[in-house]
This record gives C-alpha cells, sequence and structure tokens, in this order.
C-alpha cells in the first residue's frame, strides 16, 4: 500500500498488525452488519497506521483489498492517509494523537447510559502517551468504573524522532496502574498471549491496559527497530527485498496500473448519522431579568428529565454554567471530570456520535479556545455535540483579560459544520436549546454571564413570547427605523436598544437587528438594510458579526454608504461588565455617541 502510493506509515503498521487482526477476530464485529448497534466498538488512536486498519479489514471482509491497496492515499479514495470513521469497522476518525483513548471513554459511557453490553476497545500508541489528555482519560475511565473498556498499547519504543524512551520517557505501565487501571503485559506479535489477555480484560471487571511489546516493521531485518520506517515509503529496491523476505508474491504492477486509472477528484463523503428522538417538553417564558446561562441550564434539565438519551459534561462549573439545574434533579446525567477540558470536548463528541444527545458545557474561553484542535477533530467526526458556552465576551466580571473569551464567533468558523448560535435574552436561549437538542449536527450556543431584561416589543410586550419559535438563520428586527441600522449579536443587544432610544430622541431613526445566527445571514434582510450600517459586537472586532456582514455585502455587490464596526480591538482590562461596556464604546451611550459623530 506505502509503496504504490509512495507515502504512508509501514513501520507502525507493521508492528500492530498482529494485534489488529487478532482484536478483529475476537471482538463482535461483522462485515455482514457492520453498524450492528450491538457492536463492539474499536478505535485506533494512532491512526497512521491506517494501511494496517484497512488491509485487516480487508482480511475479514468489511472492504475490499483491491480498492485498499490501490486506491490508499488517492484523493478519490476513502482509504485516506489516517483512518477515517464510517469505513466500515471504523468507529472514529483519528490522526491527532492523544484523542483516542478520551473518544473511547466516550463510546464506552454511551454503552452504560443507553445499557448496552458492548466492549470498547482503543488501540494506541506508546509514542502519544506522553501527552497530557491520555492522562486525563485513565482518569476518567477509573472514575466512571468503565469496565467495558480495554486498551491496546503498540508498544514499539519507536516514534519520528527516534526511539521513544528517549524522545520522552514515560513508565506507561506505572501510569495506568497509578490511574487504577489494570495492566497486562504480553509479547504483542503471539496470537495465544493477545487473544488470551483479551479474553482476561474483557471480563476483569475494571477498566484494564495490554501492554504489547512489539517492533516496528516486524518480519523485514533492515526495518526492524529502525525510526526511518516509521513514515517512508520503501524504495523500489527495498520493496522488492522486503518482500522476498516475507515470501509475497510481488504484482505490485497490476495496483499501480489500476491507481492510474482512478478519477481526480475528491472521494464521496463518508459520514455517519443518527436519528433524534426527543421530546424538548413546554418552553418556559422569562418576564423578569434573567441571565442566558440560567435560562440555558434550566433548558437542558428539562430535556435531560424527559428523555434517557442526554447527558451533559462538566469541567468543575456546574454552577458557574448553570448545569446545577440538572445536578439536582438528575445527577446521574452528568459527566464531571474537573478541571480536564481536553479529554472533556473530545469524549463528548464521542457519546454524542453514539447516540447520546451531549451537551459540553464550559466558560467560553475554554470550551472554544483550549478546546480548540478536539471540537475540529469531532467537526472531522460529524458528530452530534451541543457546545454551550457561557462568560463569552467582556460580560464575565472581574476575572480580566485571561477569561474573556472573544473568539466565539471567529473560532469556530475553522469548524467547518458548525453552527453558532449567541442569543439575545433568556426566553430566546430557551428555544435555542430546545431546538440544537431535537436537531443532529454540531453547535455552538454562546452566552454572557449577567442579567439581562427580556426583549420587548416598543409596546413593552415580550418580543420572544410564548409564541416564539425558533428558526436557524432568522434575523429579529426589534426596532424600524429609517436612518440606518445596527445589527447587534448577543450581550449588545439591549445596549444597541438603548442607543435607538438616546438617536431617537434625536430625531435620529435606527433599526435594530438581533442576528443570533451569524453565519447564516438573511440576504432580503441585508438588501432592505444597507445604506448607513453599524455592526455592534462583544466579540474580537477583526474576525467576529461586523467582518462577516461585511463580507457578505461584498459578496452581495453591496457598498453601504457609511459602516462601522464596533467591538474589541485589544485582550480588555479587568472589571465589572458595565464598566468595561462603557470603557470599550458598546453601551448604548457610546454606539449612539459614535453614530451621532458620524452623520
Amino acid at each position: 500500500m506505502t509503496y504504490v502510493a509512495n507515502s504512508g506509515h509501514p513501520g507502525g503498521s507493521m508492528s500492530s498488525i498482529d494485534l489488529l487482526l487478532s482484536l478483529y477476530s475476537f471482538a463482535n464485529v461483522n462485515p455482514a452488519e457492520p453498524w450492528n448497534e450491538d457492536r463492539d466498538r474499536i478505535i485506533v488512536s494512532h491512526g497512521h497506521i491506517s494501511p494496517g486498519v484497512y488491509l485487516t479489514l480487508a482480511a475479514y471482509g468489511f472492504v475490499d483489498r483491491s480498492e485498499v491497496i490501490a486506491g490508499f492515499r488517492h484523493p478519490a479514495s476513502i482509504f485516506e492517509g489516517h483512518i477515517t470513521r464510517g469505513i466500515p469497522g471504523i468507529e472514529w476518525t483519528t490522526g491527532n494523537l492523544g484523542q483516542g483513548l478520551s473518544a473511547g471513554v466516550g463510546f464506552a459511557l454511551a454503552a452504560k447510559f443507553k445499557k448496552k453490553d458492548y466492549h470498547v476497545y482503543v488501540v494506541m500508541s506508546d509514542g502519544e502517551s506522553a501527552k497530557g489528555q491520555v492522562q486525563e482519560a485513565r482518569r476518567t475511565a477509573r472514575k466512571y468504573n468503565l469496565d467495558n473498556l480495554t486498551v491496546l498499547v503498540d508498544y514499539n519504543d519507536i516514534q519520528i524522532s527516534g526511539h521513544a524512551h528517549e524522545v520522552m520517557y514515560v513508565d506507561i505501565k506505572a501510569e495506568f496502574q497509578a490511574a487504577g487501571w489494570k495492566v497486562i503485559e504480553i509479547d504483542g506479535h503471539n496470537y495465544e498471549q493477545i487473544l488470551a489477555a483479551l479474553r482476561i480484560a474483557k471480563d476483569d471487571r475494571a477498566p484494564t491496559a495490554i501492554i504489547a511489546h512489539t517492533i516496528i516493521g516486524k518480519g523485514v531485518d533492515f526495518m526492524e527497530d529502525k525510526p526511518d520506517y516509521h513514515g517512508k515509503a520503501l524504495s523500489k529496491e527495498e520493496f522488492e527485498k522486503a518482500l522476498n523476505q516475507l515470501g509475497v508474491e510481488n504484482d505490485v504492477e497490476k495496483y499501480i496500473e489500476m491507481r492510474k486509472n482512478l478519477p481526480v477528484r475528491a472521494h464521496e463523503k463518508v459520514k455517519l448519522t443518527y436519528d433524534v428522538n426527543l421530546d424538548t417538553g413546554k418552553v418556559r417564558v422569562y418576564d423578569k431579568a434573567t441571565d442566558n446561562r440560567s435560562a440555558l441550564g434550566r433548558a437542558i434539565a428539562d430535556i435531560a428529565l424527559l428523555n434517557e438519551n442526554v447527558a451533559a459534561v462538566d469541567c468543575d462549573l456546574k454552577g458557574s454554567v448553570k448545569l446545577d439545574f440538572l445536578d439536582k434533579e438528575r445527577p446521574e446525567r452528568i459527566i464531571e471530570l474537573g478541571v480536564q477540558e481536553h479529554n472533556a470536548a473530545a469524549l463528548a463528541g464521542a457519546m454524542s456520535a453514539d447516540g447520546i444527545v451531549t451537551f459540553f458545557a464550559d466558560f467560553g474561553v475554554f470550551g472554544i479556545d483550549e478546546t480548540f484542535n478536539q471540537h475540529r477533530l469531532n467537526a472531522i467526526n460529524n458528530t452530534n455535540l451541543k457546545v454551550v458556552v457561557t462568560h463569552c465576551g467582556i460580560d464575565v466580571g472581574e476575572d480580566g483579560k485571561t477569561h474573556h473569551a472573544l473568539n466565539y464567533i471567529g473560532a469556530p468558523l475553522a469548524w467547518y459544520g458548525f453552527k453558532t448560535i449567541v442569543p439575545a435574552d433568556p426566553n430566546q436561549t430557551d428555544r435555542v436549546v430546545r431546538y440544537i437538542a431535537k436537531e443532529y449536527g454540531n453547535f455552538v450556543v454562546a452566552v454572557g454571564r449577567s442579567k439581562l431584561e427580556p426583549v420587548r416589543k416598543e409596546d413593552g410586550t415580550l418580543f420572544f413570547d410564548e409564541k416564539y419559535e425558533f428558526q436557524y438563520g432568522k434575523m429579529d428586527i426589534l426596532r424600524d427605523g429609517s436612518d440606518g441600522v445596527i445589527y447587534a449579536i448577543g450581550s449588545v443587544v439591549p445596549y444597541a436598544l438603548k442607543a435607538h432610544e438616546i438617536l431617537k430622541n434625536k430625531g435620529v431613526s435606527f433599526t435594530v437587528i438581533n442576528v443570533s445566527c451569524p453565519y447564516a445571514l438573511d440576504e432580503e434582510v441585508l438588501k432592505k438594510y444597507c445604506n448607513f450600517v453599524v455592526t455592534v459586537e462583544d466579540h474580537n472586532v477583526l474576525n467576529g458579526l461586523g467582518s462577516l456582514i461585511a463580507q457578505k455585502f461584498f459578496e452581495m455587490k453591496i457598498l453601504p454608504a457609511k459602516f462601522i464596526k464596533l467591538g474589541l480591538g485589544e485582550f480588555p482590562v479587568s472589571g465589572d461588565s458595565k464598566f468595561l461596556f462603557d470603557i470599550y464604546g458598546l453601551n448604548g451611550e457610546k454606539i449612539a455617541e459614535t453614530i451621532y459623530s458620524k452623520i
């Protein structure tokens, strides 16, 4: 495979192949029903050993061997350089080392929630064991006594830069034991030992690690224990010598010819989903000032009380992110992980992919910025994750610049397929949470910390009343005017309404539009309100709502007569949010002042 593709990782595939062949023969997996709900789940964390995984699947009839060999790493083939979720027999797309064990923990937790007895197996490398997230996942498995989880470590002591114990020494056995796991050590090339260990691990009533001592490039003398062959295809001479040593027929030309005939195009997307059947319950209507985070937490608890396939993941913040409602009313539905955001984001994604509608709740700066790469991998895996983040922007309190989440709109743009929603008040927040719960897909819901008055119409009645139903992409025209428009989002909506009143008293009439869905801008609304445009956001001014609206106007060939972007152009100082909105020009008076000065 790697010779035909002239790239890939032959060495690690050869050290893992005996483990893979044994595991796929032992586990409850069936090529005739690869997605049977009761199947065992196999996660291969070091996805670069894809040649070994794909050919193991071919050996057991999950995929076609010729297509695998000829198509490996070709854009027209689903058999990419790192394994891909959705190929029969592959549960999780991997490649970012250190995340596979967290995913395995998520699948094992999902099984517990669903009261299913399938087993979860994680195959991982020794090199990635140096990552802190791996230790986070180990601790979680022990805390929740995941006796349905078994790990096989391919301990070949080789990584890109040399021998693993020299690059970064890790006492893998001791670390698993310190985390409370059972450990079995074996020869990773001895089928009897591998299968015996798998039998013991399945029934020992504890999470178990099988440390398999292996040899990179096993079976070819010049490859064995050589870091050079971690990620390098063989030359023609090396290839012929290797096949000769292995006693394998050299029929490579037919695969090379097959590859030449493959079209130059992207392969069809392979995405797994499931039907979400939820009772989202009765909406709540807030008539008094309430913080959006409380409305968010209250709605999550309502939904979890009505459904068995809902859970939430917390990182020692449940009182602040308002998962305390759920904790009081259904505590078994919260996975409490302490200060382990990377592991939390990854396992939450895996749980959500395996039938559990999962809410990952955190402060914005941790749930977005710190876990960027984990959510990127969740997006690649087409999970069903609901990332609900509070304390966004400068509506945080006095914690200061380390806790100001200024990228809750800009960052998720990089996670293709994620939809970000920033509700304007508690009533809209309530409807948004109930909406995302029943929709398959990845969402970010971003809210602030402070209590907000419910948005009202000019006659004083609630704008988002009991009849209101959230529609993704719909802009809400809160006030109408003829001299210009303020496009506002999230925590600054009340200030935009205040600016409207101040300007009105000066004889200036500005429309105020709530943009809760910044990635889905309504062109008809933009066409109608495009003369004097002001965007206001409690966000990095360089990559948030203002930039998205400006880009959309450009695409629509609309050039507003005036365009003002108000937002945050630096890391803000500490202070009460009321002071910060004033200092950074985002309160009602400052917004009105800026607009009036440009008329």
